[in-house]
């Protein structure tokens, strides 16, 4: 019966097992201990999504002003053009169609005169 363990050998190993048994349960009391509680984590969850929906909320007034400033310029663009328009058109009426009439007129003159 060499093949069988003795009693000291026995209480060894059990006592192995004990100190391992000791150590798991130790190092899982540590992490349980490390867990956030459910409150805790409800509560930062909360927190979280508050944080975003005034981050969301800050970003959408941000793109509306700048909307805003975009429409703003194009009208204040257009505005332009169209006031530049305006003084073509008065710059031909005053200018060129003067200048016409003149040229016109010396024609008229000049093919009655010769006729």
């Amino acid at each position: 019966m060499p093949e069988d363990p003795t009693l000291g050998e026995v209480m060894r190993r059990l006592e192995d097992v004990r100190q391992d048994l000791k150590e798991d349960m130790r190092e899982l009391g540590t992490r349980l201990d490390s867990k956030v509680s459910m409150e805790r984590y409800q509560l930062e969850q909360l927190a979280r999504d508050e944080t975003m929906k005034l981050l969301t909320e800050r970003i959408k007034g941000i793109e509306e002003a700048r909307d805003q400033e975009a429409r703003a310029h194009r009208e204040a663009e257009q505005r332009i053009a169209d006031r530049r328009a305006a003084d073509r058109r008065l710059i031909f009426t005053a200018l060129v169609a003067p200048v016409l009439l003149l040229l016109l007129t010396v024609y008229l003159s000049a093919r009655g005169a010769g006729a």
